[in-house]
């Protein structure tokens, strides 16, 4: 028998919301469109244009349309979004994992609740490996982030620290620390330490540098783990999208993630 497909709501719609709506309106195996919502309905109507079908409604009405929310907000909607799919035992899939740090209860009402929060690997491959180096004993990981400028303007803790950025000749560290401080410093920029961190040995013992460099056109990440079974170094560059603040490659992850809820084939953990 048939089994039915999955019904999808995608939670914003900018830069990662849009490309995540196109690929499930175009055709992902196993899911579908269901509805979506983004801060200002009238504009996205006229953006959603290739499914015209698919209801935009309020967030607080997205659970009762859909089995799965892909959440591509603001990280200070992260509750408003998931709240309501976790407390009826339904998946988020999680961007702003940034914000899970700052909300751990949201994890405990999956568990209580049998709901699942799933983070796509987002701007950071490799996660399978931490993951693994994670079921021994992992001595320490780093993360190095290098961004354009453009990538870091406007950032309150730049903005806070009186940092400013433009005109700048050289790479400059702006900041150094934990996961968890990088995650509440930078909330639009480095979900990727997040990410990093609740693959491995969570958010006080992963260490961050974040770097503004003039000379970038890329982000780019370099992890380093020193584990009891590999030591292994990742480095990736990846090309933002239409937000400099995030990585094209972001969505992509998260639509691979979709495809393979229902592939009769996936590789990876």
């Amino acid at each position: 028998m048939p089994v039915p497909p999955l019904r999808i709501a995608v939670a914003g719609l900018g830069a990662i919301g849009m490309a995540v709506a196109r690929a499930l309106a175009e055709g992902v195996p196993g899911c579908v469109l269901a509805a979506a919502s983004a801060r200002d309905l009238d504009a996205a109507r006229a953006r959603l244009g290739f499914a015209p079908e698919v209801p935009l409604v309020p967030l607080a009405d997205l659970a009762g349309h859909a089995d799965l929310v892909v959440e591509c907000a603001p990280g200070a909607l992260l509750a408003d979004v998931v709240t309501p799919f976790l407390a009826a035992g339904r998946t988020a899939v999680v961007l702003s994992c940034g914000a899970l740090l700052a909300h751990p209860e949201l994890i405990d009402l999956a568990r209580e609740r049998g709901g699942r929060i799933l983070v796509p690997s987002g701007a950071l491959p490799g996660l399978d490996a931490v993951r693994a180096a994670a079921e021994g004993t992992i001595h320490s990981v780093t993360l190095a982030t290098r961004k354009p400028v453009a990538g870091l303007q406007g950032a309150p803790y730049l903005a806070e620290r009186g940092i400013d950025l433009a005109g700048l000749a050289e790479p400059l560290r702006v900041f150094a620390g934990s996961a968890r401080e990088a995650a509440l410093a930078f909330p639009a920029n480095v979900n990727v330490a997040a990410a990093l961190a609740l693959a491995g040995i969570g958010p006080e013992r992963t260490r961050v540098e974040v770097w503004a460099d003039p000379a970038a056109a890329r982000n780019r990440h370099t992890v380093a783990v020193a584990s009891d079974s590999a030591n292994f170094t990742l480095d990736i560059e990846n090309l933002p999208s239409e937000n400099p603040r995030t990585s094209r490659i972001t969505a992509l992850s998260a639509i691979a993630l979709l495809r393979g809820l229902a592939a009769p084939l996936r590789v990876g953990s």
